[in-house]
C-alpha cells in the first residue's frame, strides 16, 4: 500500500546557502529507475538536490540508494475522474511543501497533472519553480488530433497546450516536435533531445551468436501494442516454411495497462515450438548474447525506445516499424529494416533477410553501435538536459 504524502515529505530547508531542488515528477518507480536514473546522478554530481516523486512500487530501495529523497504518491494508472482530483491534489500539496526550483515532468500524464498542480501551489507571480516538460511520445490519440488543424481547440489539444505554456520542453524525435507545433506550441521553447541514452560502457558489442538457429527478440512490456502478437505471427510463418528461427519475448505483463497480454496467454505462447517468454529481465544484456535480431512491430508513436538503443549499443540489428521513434533508431538499409505497422507478411520477409545474411547484420550492428555512440550516449543526453536546467535556474536568478 503507498504510504500517505504526510508520511514521506519532510518540510523543505530554506533556498538560502542550499542547493537548488531539482523535483521529477514521474508515473511510477520502474520508469524513473529505467529512463531518468542516469540524469539524476548527473543532476545531483552537478550540484542540485534532486527529490523524485512517483509511484512507489518496485524500485524505491534503488532510488533511496542513490541518496535521491524519494516522495510516494498515491495515483493509479487510470485514475478516473475523482483519482485524478485525488492525485492532482497530492501532487500539489507536495510542490507547496517542497518548494522546489525546478520541476520535471516526465511523460504526458505528469506534464497534465504537474501543471495544474503548479498553478495551484504558485498562484502567486515570480513564486513558480522553472518547468520542463519531458514529452516521452505523444501516442496515437494525440498524433490524430495534431494532424487534423482544425483540433487544435479540442480538449485534449487545449488541455496540452495549457501543459506547456511556460518553461520548457523536451522531445525525442521530430515528428513529435512538428505535431506540438501543431498544436500550437511555441517553437523556441521546444528542444530535441533523443532518448534516455544509455550507458555505451555498460551496452558494449557482442559478437553475432553461434549456431544455426536465429533468435530474434522483442524487449518490451508485453502490450499487444508493441508488436507481440505480431512478431509471434511472423515468426510462425518463417517456422511453417522451414526456416531455423526462434522468438524470444523479454519484458513483464502489465496488469494496469488494458492493452497488456495476460500471464495465461503468454504461458501459452511460451508453450510453442520456437517462442519463448522469459518475463522480467533484469539485465538485458543477456538476451542480445543469444539473440541476433532485436525486433519491435510497434503500432503507436513512441519517442525512442530504449529497448531499441540498448539493442543497438550491443551492435545488433533492428526490424521495426515505420512509426515515429522507431524511424530514429532504424536508419533502413544502414542499421535495420523498417516495416509497415500491422503488416505480419512485411515483418516476417525483413526477418528472413537478415536471419539469412550473417554479414549483413553484423554490418547493420556495427552500424547501429556507431549511430548509439553519436547521438545516444547517456552522457550526451544528460549534458543537454542541463542545460535546459541552467537556463531555468537563470531565469530565475539561481546558480546551482
Amino acid at each position: 500500500m503507498t504510504a500517505p504524502l504526510a508520511t514521506v515529505v519532510a518540510p523543505a530547508a530554506p533556498l538560502l546557502g542550499k542547493r537548488p531542488k531539482l523535483l521529477f515528477l514521474v508515473t511510477e518507480d520502474w520508469f524513473f529507475y529505467s529512463h531518468r536514473m542516469a540524469l539524476a546522478r548527473a543532476a545531483r554530481d552537478g550540484g542540485f538536490e534532486v527529490v523524485v516523486a512517483a509511484r512507489v512500487r518496485d524500485h524505491g530501495e534503488r532510488i533511496r540508494a542513490e541518496g535521491f529523497r524519494l516522495c510516494a504518491l498515491p495515483w493509479q494508472r487510470d485514475d478516473g475522474l475523482i483519482g485524478a482530483a485525488r492525485a492532482i491534489a497530492s501532487v500539489t500539496r507536495l510542490y507547496r511543501v517542497e518548494r522546489p526550483d525546478i520541476v520535471h515532468h516526465v511523460a504526458l500524464k505528469a506534464i497534465v497533472f504537474g501543471a495544474i498542480a503548479v498553478r495551484l501551489a504558485f498562484w502567486r507571480r515570480g513564486e513558480a519553480p522553472g518547468r520542463l516538460a519531458g514529452v516521452m511520445g505523444l501516442g496515437s490519440v494525440f498524433e490524430r488530433v495534431a494532424a487534423d488543424r482544425r483540433a487544435r481547440f479540442r480538449p485534449l489539444a487545449w488541455a496540452l497546450r495549457l501543459a506547456m505554456q511556460g518553461g520548457q520542453v523536451t522531445v525525442e524525435n521530430p515528428e513529435n516536435r512538428n505535431s506540438l507545433i501543431g498544436l500550437g506550441i511555441d517553437p523556441a521553447r521546444i528542444a530535441l533531445i533523443r532518448g534516455s541514452g544509455v550507458d555505451t560502457d555498460h551496452f558494449a558489442p557482442l559478437p553475432d551468436p553461434p549456431g544455426p538457429t536465429v533468435t530474434v527478440a522483442l524487449v518490451a512490456r508485453m502490450l499487444r501494442s508493441k508488436g507481440v502478437l505480431d512478431a509471434v505471427a511472423a515468426v510462425r510463418l518463417l517456422r511453417a516454411r522451414g526456416m531455423a528461427i526462434e522468438l524470444v519475448l523479454a519484458g513483464p505483463t502489465d496488469p494496469d495497462n488494458r492493452d497488456s497480454l495476460d500471464q495465461a496467454e503468454l504461458l501459452a505462447l511460451n508453450a510453442e515450438p520456437g517462442i519463448e517468454w522469459l518475463g522480467r529481465v533484469e539485465d538485458v544484456r543477456t538476451v542480445w548474447r543469444r539473440a541476433a535480431i532485436a525486433v519491435l512491430p510497434s503500432t503507436y508513436g513512441e519517442g525512442v525506445p530504449k529497448t531499441l538503443i540498448e539493442a543497438a549499443a550491443c551492435a545488433r540489428p533492428i526490424v521495426a516499424t515505420d512509426m515515429p521513434g522507431c524511424r530514429e533508431m532504424v536508419r533502413t538499409g544502414e542499421t535495420g529494416l523498417l516495416v509497415p505497422p500491422h503488416d505480419v507478411a512485411a515483418l516476417a520477409e525483413a526477418l528472413a533477410a537478415l536471419a539469412g545474411d550473417a554479414a549483413r547484420r553484423r554490418a547493420m550492428g556495427r552500424a547501429g553501435r556507431v549511430l548509439v555512440e553519436r547521438e545516444f550516449g547517456e552522457e550526451g543526453v544528460a549534458r543537454e538536459t542541463l542545460a535546459l536546467y541552467r537556463t531555468l535556474l537563470r531565469k530565475r536568478s539561481i546558480a546551482p
